[in-house]
C-alpha cells in the first residue's frame, strides 16, 4: 500500500514540478515586453534636447528661413511670470492656425544658470514648433532693437511677420487671446494677398 501512495505522490510531485517550469517559461516573454514597454516609454520621455543658442545674425536667418510665410515668433523667459502663463496659449494657438500656413518659433531669454528650469518647462508645455535660446554674453539691448526697434525688453515680446519677411505688428506684455488671434489673422490675410483683403 504504502508504494502505491508514494507513485502518485512521486508523479504529483513531478506534475507540479512541470507547471511551475510551464510557467516560469511562459511568463519570462511576457516580462521581457513589459519592461520593453517600460524602457520605450522612457526613452519617450528622455532629457530635452537644450534650445540651440542665438544670437541677432542667427536671428535674422531663421527668420529669413520663412520667408513667404506667416511667422509668429514669441520672446519668453521661466523667470518672466506673463510668459509663463502666456506660452501655452501661443502653444496652442500653433497648433490651431498650422493648418492654415502659420508658423511659429520661440525664443528663450534664460541665463546659462537657467537651462534646468528651460528644459523643464519645454517638456512641460511640449510646443510643436522650435525654440531658440538668446546667446549668453551678448549686447541684449542691441539684440532688442535688432529684432524690433520697438522693443526695450520688457517681457513677454511677440513679433508678427508677413510673408515678405517683414514686422507687420507686434506685442509688448501678455496679451489675451482674441488679441493673438486678431494678430494672426492680419499676417494670414494681408500677407498672402495683395489687396490685403482675408
Amino acid at each position: 500500500m504504502k508504494s502505491k501512495a508514494l507513485i502518485p505522490l512521486e508523479g504529483y510531485v513531478a506534475l507540479l514540478a512541470g507547471m511551475v517550469l510551464a510557467l516560469a517559461t511562459a511568463s519570462a516573454p511576457l516580462a521581457q515586453t513589459s519592461s520593453a514597454k517600460v524602457g520605450s516609454s522612457a526613452h519617450k520621455t528622455a532629457t530635452p534636447v537644450d534650445p540651440p543658442l542665438i544670437d541677432l545674425p542667427g536671428y535674422n536667418q531663421v527668420v529669413a528661413k520663412y520667408r513667404g510665410k506667416p511667422l509668429l515668433v514669441t520672446f519668453w523667459a521661466t523667470w518672466c511670470e506673463p510668459c509663463r502663463d502666456e506660452f501655452p496659449m501661443v502653444v496652442d494657438l500653433a497648433k490651431q492656425y498650422a493648418p492654415q500656413g502659420l508658423v511659429v518659433f520661440g525664443v528663450s531669454m534664460d541665463d546659462d544658470a537657467d537651462i534646468h528650469l528651460v528644459r523643464r518647462f519645454l517638456t512641460k508645455n511640449q510646443p510643436a514648433f522650435p525654440n531658440y535660446r538668446q546667446k549668453p554674453g551678448i549686447d541684449v539691448d542691441s539684440f532688442y532693437r535688432g529684432v524690433n526697434p520697438d522693443w526695450s525688453g520688457t517681457m513677454p515680446e511677440t513679433v508678427f511677420y508677413g510673408r515678405d519677411g517683414r514686422i507687420a505688428g507686434h506685442f509688448v506684455g501678455e496679451q489675451p487671446r482674441a488679441a493673438f488671434e486678431q494678430g494672426i489673422r492680419v499676417i494670414l490675410a494681408t500677407s498672402g494677398s495683395p489687396t490685403g483683403s482675408p
